[in-house]
């Protein structure tokens, strides 16, 4: 796909909360930073078979510009969930919320599924991260975000199931878990790879956009990503881990030519229709967790 110019000139000013929920400022404040996250997973490139803004990666039927209108459609619903932590609501109001967020995002990009796993997963974070912020006057630690979301493990389990989507149905064929059993247990991907991963790239004076790529492939690497199982079966899956692990035994993003290798993973996982959007997703929860340490 040529380069969106659009599309990248939209992506260096990422869109703020809509205007019409009646929230705190605190509940806004983290609304933006939400959907800022999922901005920046956006515009980090190169991101093998995920969508840039220069590439749509093994996508045919969405872009950059699928992505910001579903930003935009998502902006109030990050705001209200983030005031539902704050009121401590209960799990029922948190899944409405998620239900609409999904409706909205589907109206905006066509019936496109663009952040169905992000709705989810950065809804309960946001919600946790307002919650903790309202009880302690302070921001919390990431790892206090992650773990917090415990809180509704019970619920989170007892939720019902559709078994007709992609990832029900990968669960049931591969016996993986997935992304509700994550939840459940706290995070512990983002605890104990993403944040480890992305803090030491940013430690070291690492870019944003090569801590978040690094980032990226340490998720790749180690999660049982249901969208790679959905478009490559268990050899899509093994053969996403084992470039991700090389790329990393090579350095990863520490390397000069870190970009090109990317770049040349990326043209491996197009070959095979392979999208890791399930490690996209806990990388926009990454970096949402760890910026709102300082927001």
């Amino acid at each position: 796909m040529a380069r969106d110019h659009a599309a990248h000139a939209a992506l260096r000013h990422p869109p703020s909360s809509c205007g019409q929920v009646h929230a705190s400022p605190l509940a806004h404040r983290l609304g933006r930073l939400a959907v800022s996250a999922l901005h920046a997973e956006l515009a980090c490139a190169p991101k093998p078979g995920l969508v840039t803004p220069f590439d749509s990666g093994s996508h045919t039927d969405m872009d950059a510009s699928t992505f910001l209108r579903s930003l935009f459609a998502l902006r109030g619903y990050f705001v209200a969930i983030a005031q539902a932590g704050i009121d401590n609501a209960p799990f029922a109001r948190l899944r409405d919320l998620g239900i609409a967020a999904e409706a909205a995002m589907l109206r905006a990009t066509g019936g496109i599924n663009t952040h169905r796993g992000a709705i989810f997963s950065l809804g309960l974070l946001t919600a946790q991260a307002a919650r903790l912020r309202a009880a302690h006057a302070r921001a919390p630690a990431a790892d206090a975000v992650c773990q917090g979301v415990q809180l509704w493990r019970e619920a989170l389990l007892a939720a019902p199931l559709d078994p007709r989507s992609n990832g029900q149905r990968m669960r049931a064929q591969h016996k993986v878990s997935g992304v509700r059993e994550q939840a459940a247990m706290g995070y512990p991907l983002l605890h104990q790879v993403a944040l480890p991963a992305l803090r030491t790239r940013l430690a070291t004076g690492a870019t944003r956009e090569a801590a978040l790529a690094h980032t990226l492939m340490q998720l790749v690497a180690q999660v049982d990503d249901l969208n790679l199982l959905h478009r490559g079966g268990a050899k899509g899956l093994a053969y996403a881990k084992a470039q991700a692990q090389r790329f990393l035994a090579d350095g990863g993003t520490a390397q000069p030519n870190w970009r090109d290798q990317l770049a040349a993973i990326g043209n491996g996982f197009v070959q095979r229709r392979l999208s890791p959007g399930g490690s996209a997703d806990l990388l926009a929860c990454a970096w949402f967790v760890h910026c709102q340490e300082h927001a």
